[in-house]
């Protein structure tokens, strides 16, 4: 049984979509025709005076946040929209209409316990820009610093909240209807964007996510992340520096400006892939509303990026999954690529192998090695759901902020420098991070981070190798390999199976080591300036 309150939802919708002339989408778009019934509950007024894309544009706005932000989403791909209705959607990043700034002063002062102009010795009524959850204005703090204060909208909960039951309700449909559901998780998907857009109202956490990414590029020349203030953040209310940059989608003023547009376009790439490889942490709202360039040296342009919201992450399995996949796919190996997939377990075990590559291949060949501009993603998303349909691909809902990244970035590209070979620019730095997972230094790393348990167990090796040698001279030496001793070692270490292989290298290298020096007749001397030396070279070894 639909809840009533989604019913009446799903009834606004089709009033708005009617009342901007565009009911007329249901009817063409194959997976909403059983919301046709819809528009027959309520009086029938289409407007289509105005030009399509400003029918659309009015309608999201109209409907609230979370069809703000899927407008805001599909608005960096123009090469999957006609320019009309890109052009429109793109006013969506950050020209949505603000609301009353009584309003904003009144949540800031329920926030603080005291006026506005006792919080800042400025505080610009006129907002800076307004977005679907939250507007900015321009403020001073007393020491003189300019910041930007971002303020929640009224209400904006209940309305995602309300949204949000209306997709859970069409997801389980499609769930239970719709032969693709299984295998595509409408409801898991759901789940997941809920926790994403719900964090999301919590300014102190997009505080939180500011911080970080500022930590993690506080040396970078290619990203700026702006200052916290956080004596002034609440959950309702975020303040910090205010940055000056030409935002990302004026073409015109990066140009006038002289700006390196290639560098530029390859430093987004690295930025990308070093958020999430390296530090597992990356920005996934990156519409052009919220990327700035710092111009001050145009051969050098620096990216500054705002709006924290929204991050991801990803779990070390799903990483290491993907670069393999990335590198496997910039080396053209698509048969790594279709036995990766196989052992993920996201296809299912009776699918054969040769046919995989060969439909990955038949995909990834066409675009290989080709600038933005010479791919059409139209086509190639067009084929990898014919593949994902064939196999039975399933869909992986944690990695759903990823793809939405990739989708503004390689959006955001093509716009940017559309010669750009991501494939040039993307494979060093994965190959540099899948070096630093299997290649030495990792080993020195992983090393490093169980010195304890090493440490733990040289201190315990003399007195194991002395009751060995009493128990061999007393030929009682036999292992009785049911013993609850043996179980007990057996638990021990599969719990600590993460650790084990570092401490079978270190314990048999210095097993080895002492067993000869045993031979000479120096054992615990010898053994004493092995467990030394092995300390010391740890110990001595430069942070990563």
């Amino acid at each position: 049984m639909m809840p009533r309150q989604t019913f009446f939802r799903l009834i606004r919708i089709q009033r708005v979509l009617v009342k901007y002339g565009l009911d007329e989408f249901i009817s063409a778009t194959h997976l909403l025709r059983p919301l046709r019934f819809f528009f027959y509950l309520a009086p029938r007024r289409r407007d289509s005076s105005a030009p399509q894309g400003e029918r659309i544009r009015l309608a999201l706005e109209e409907l609230g946040p979370i069809f703000v932000k899927f407008g805001q989403a599909i608005s960096t791909r123009r090469d999957l929209l006609p320019p009309d209705i890109a052009n429109e959607l793109a006013k969506l990043q950050d020209a949505v209409p603000p609301f009353p700034t009584e309003q904003a002063i009144a949540i800031l002062e329920s926030a603080y316990g005291k006026p506005v102009d006792e919080v800042f010795s400025r505080f610009d009524r006129e907002p800076l820009a307004a977005a679907s959850i939250a507007q900015v204005h321009t403020a001073e703090l007393a020491d003189g610093s300019e910041v930007v204060v971002k303020v929640l909208r009224p209400g904006v909960r209940e309305k995602i909240e309300r949204d949000l039951e209306v997709m859970r309700t069409i997801a389980a449909l499609a769930t239970r209807y719709w032969e693709h559901g299984k295998r595509l998780k409408p409801l898991e998907v759901v789940g997941e964007y809920e926790q994403t857009i719900i964090d999301e109202l919590d300014l102190m956490r997009e505080a939180g996510n500011a911080a970080q990414l500022k930590r993690n590029f506080e040396a970078s020349e290619m990203l700026y992340v702006p200052e916290i203030y956080w004596d002034f953040c609440r959950p309702e209310v975020l303040v910090q520096e205010r940055i000056h940059g030409i935002p990302i989608s004026d073409m015109e003023a990066l140009r006038a400006a002289g700006t390196n547009i290639e560098k530029l376009a390859e430093n987004g790439v690295e930025i990308f892939f070093t958020q999430v490889f390296r530090h597992n942490f990356f920005h996934a709202d990156m519409h052009p509303g919220n990327i700035f360039v710092n111009v001050e040296d145009p051969e050098n342009p620096k990216y500054a990026a705002v709006d924290f919201g929204i991050v991801g992450t990803l779990n070390p399995e799903d990483k290491q999954y993907l670069a393999e996949n990335f590198l496997a796919f910039f080396e053209r190996d698509y048969y790594r690529i279709a036995k990766l997939h196989l052992d993920s377990g996201w296809v299912p075990d009776d699918a054969r192998i040769d046919q995989l590559e060969t439909a990955v291949r038949t995909v990834c060949e066409p675009i290989f090695n080709k600038p933005l501009a010479e791919i059409s993603f139209a086509q190639v998303l067009m084929r990898l759901f014919r593949v994902a349909q064939r196999f039975n691909v399933e869909i992986q809902p944690q990695l759903i902020l990823l793809h939405k990244t990739l989708f503004n970035i390689e959006g955001l590209g093509r716009e940017l420098y559309p010669e750009l070979d991501i494939f040039k620019t993307a494979r060093p730095v994965l190959k540099q991070w899948m070096d630093e997972q299997v290649g030495a230094r990792a080993m020195i790393d992983d090393l490093r981070e169980n010195l304890p348990q090493l440490r733990q167990a040289l201190r315990e090796l003399p007195g194991v190798i002395r009751e060995l040698s009493e128990r061999a001279t007393a030929g009682d030496l036999a292992l009785d390999l049911r013993s609850a001793e043996i179980e007990r070692i057996r638990r021990e270490l599969e719990a600590q199976r993460q650790q084990r292989y570092w401490l079978i290298v270190a314990m048999t290298s210095l097993l080895a080591g002492t067993l000869v020096l045993t031979l000479q007749g120096n054992l615990y001397i010898g053994g004493g300036l092995l467990v030394a030396g092995a300390l010391g070279v740890v110990a001595g070894r430069p942070n990563a």
